[in-house]
């Protein structure tokens, strides 16, 4: 992505700016994540049932705005449209199999990816500071400047 970026200064604010909300939304999540010990309703969890994933989506479609690049969007579209989905299924089926009384209304109450508007289903889970830090979210916390200094070299110091 940042061989073909061409960034501006405006393409990196508008496109970091997409980028944040993306990984707001990643905290947001990882806040109320217990891996296989409790199934997340809360929070982002009951608008969507992926919003970890919407929140990649949005950080990946942030970069490659960033980096003004149509080829960017493109890999990075194609790259969610043939990794996801089945990422999304098989998840689907590990909850439903490990949390199946929970899982079904839930399921039935929030989409899978494209988010509501208004909260639904049982939103039994709290935020906590501490579920982001054990689901290890810093390191996309890092990542994210680390990848703006890179297209901001790029714009700067390279044809």
């Amino acid at each position: 992505m940042v061989w073909l970026a061409r960034p501006t200064p405006g393409s990196l604010c508008a496109g970091l700016a997409v980028a944040l909300l993306g990984e707001a939304l990643r905290v947001w999540a990882s806040g109320h994540i217990e891996k296989t010990e409790r199934l997340a309703t809360g929070g982002p969890y009951a608008h969507t049932r992926n919003p970890l994933y919407l929140g990649s989506l949005a950080i990946g479609i942030g970069l490659a705005a960033a980096g003004q690049s149509l080829a960017a969007a493109a890999l990075v579209l194609a790259y969610f449209a043939v990794f996801y989905p089945p990422l999304m299924r098989d998840e689907a089926a590990f909850l439903q199999r490990r949390f199946p009384e929970d899982y079904a209304g839930w399921a039935r109450a929030v989409p899978l990816l494209v988010p509501r508007l208004l909260p639904a289903g049982p939103r039994a889970t709290r935020f906590r500071w501490q579920r982001v830090r054990a689901n290890r979210e810093w390191r996309t916390l890092l990542a994210l400047p680390l990848f703006a200094l890179l297209l901001y070299a790029r714009g700067r110091w390279l044809p």
